[in-house]
Order: structure tokens, then C-alpha cells, then sequence
């Protein structure tokens, strides 16, 4: 781990992963026409959150841990093999002992607000889940939308299923849909039990690792907010978030 003292006493952190290899949109994280790299807008907004002691930007690309060292990131360097973010996380808080909550924060959501992420990790706090994650109002048009993930909670807000067909289904009551935002917050022992706990057969039938989880029977809390931040996954995402930040600056 870069920049971290001997002393420092990191309890809360939030971990970025970010790689080069995406298929859709390759070398995303430092798509910079805005002027700043895509995991750099991430980053600034992450370390905003007054619930954390540290941001950390996770790996396995040169190119990109230099990115971030040149805008002031901590950078932690991870292997190259990891299936998941989630994996690439556990890694870079191993070298950390004294985390107790690790937040996953996927470094393709440059909406991500600071206030969210303080919502999460208030929500691991304030109850003895293994996980907290997030969800906001499904919109209508998105129901159906494979590309959307959906989530069903209990009455004590504890995730019941997640996926990505329309849930649930309105046969004699509506119940309004949600929408599940990727951020988790994780206790330290979660993070380290899902990383050595081989994917199960419902996450290998959705394609949602989130369900490995539930398929052993944790429990994750989900809190609720207004509405989810938009990830970019494709070019027409990426132009849509430029011009909407553009838009945004004083002239």
C-alpha cells in the first residue's frame, strides 16, 4: 500500500477498482475529455464522504496507478487475476489490518455522491448485517431492462433476491420496484469469507456475485435513496456524463 504510515489507524475505507480491460469501453478509467480521468471524478466524490478515513484506488495497471498517484490518490497494486472488483477490494484492505469497513465503489460511477455513500456505510453500522448496499426507485422504462438489476427486500430492509428480470411481479398489489445501486460496505470478516468462497449457482445463473451471499445465507441490509447514479459501461454513457458535466460548469 502507497502513502499509508505505520501508524495511521484506517478504519473506514472506501476501495476503487479500476482496470484497463473492458470490452465495451476500453481503457475506461482514463477516458479524460472532461479534463480529468473517469476514476478521478470517482475518486474526488468518494473522498468527500465524512464516514471515511481514506480513498484507495486498487490496480493491477501501471498506467493507471501513476493516473492516480497524479492526482493524489492512494493507489494500492493488485493482481491481475482477480474474477471481480469485489476480489480486487479484499486484496488492497488485506494490507490494511486495521480496517473494520471496507465500501466498494465501482470506478465507473462518477455520479456517485458523497451523502450515499455516508447513507451506506451508516446503514452496515447501524445493524448487524454482514453487507449493506443500496437501492433507489426502479424507473418504469428500466423494469425490464436486463442491463438494470432489481432487488426485493424483507420489512426489516434485508435483501431477498436480487435480479435482473422485472421483480417482483404485480399479480394483485403493486409494489414499486427498486433499483439496485452497486456500492457495498462490507465488515472486514465478510469481505475475507467472500473472497476465499467460490461463486455459487445462482450468481453464475445471473451473473450477479451479490447473490453468492445470499445463496449462504448472509444477510445484506439495503438502504434506500432517491435516486441511482448513472455508470458508464458504454461510449454513449461516457458522451452522455461529458456532456452533462460540461453543462454543469460556470461558464
Amino acid at each position: 500500500m502507497e502513502r499509508a504510515h505505520a501508524t495511521e489507524a484506517l478504519r473506514t475505507v472506501a476501495v476503487i477498482p479500476a482496470r484497463l480491460g473492458s470490452t465495451r469501453l476500453p481503457r475506461k478509467p482514463l477516458l479524460r475529455e472532461t479534463g480529468k480521468f473517469l476514476v478521478e471524478h470517482v475518486y474526488e466524490s468518494v473522498a468527500r464522504a465524512r464516514s471515511l478515513d481514506a480513498a484507495i484506488v486498487a490496480t493491477d495497471s501501471a498506467e493507471i496507478a501513476d493516473a492516480a498517484r497524479g492526482f493524489g490518490a492512494r493507489v494500492a497494486l493488485t493482481r491481475a487475476d482477480h474474477a471481480s472488483g469485489t476480489d480486487r477490494v479484499a486484496e488492497a484492505v488485506a494490507a490494511l489490518p486495521s480496517v473494520e469497513i471496507a465500501v466498494n465503489v465501482q470506478g465507473d460511477e462518477p455520479e456517485v455522491r458523497p451523502d450515499d455513500v455516508d447513507r451506506l456505510v451508516d446503514a452496515l453500522r447501524s445493524s448487524d448485517a454482514d453487507v449493506a448496499t443500496l437501492a433507489a426507485p426502479c424507473p418504469p422504462d428500466r423494469a425490464g431492462d436486463a442491463s438494470c438489476v432489481k432487488v426485493v427486500v424483507d420489512l426489516r430492509g434485508r435483501a431477498l433476491y436480487f435480479s435482473r428480470a422485472p421483480i417482483p411481479h404485480a399479480r394483485f398489489h403493486a409494489v414499486a420496484p427498486l433499483q439496485h445501486v452497486g456500492l457495498y460496505a462490507f465488515r472486514r470478516a465478510a469481505l475475507e469469507w467472500f473472497a476465499r468462497t467460490p461463486p455459487t449457482p445462482l450468481e453464475r445463473t445471473e451473473g450477479l456475485e451479490q447473490l453468492r451471499l445470499l445463496e449462504h445465507g448472509r444477510d445484506i441490509a439495503v438502504a434506500t435513496i432517491e435516486r441511482a447514479p448513472v455508470g458508464i459501461d458504454t461510449p454513449a454513457d461516457y458522451a452522455r456524463f461529458v456532456a452533462s458535466f460540461r453543462s454543469s460548469r460556470p461558464l
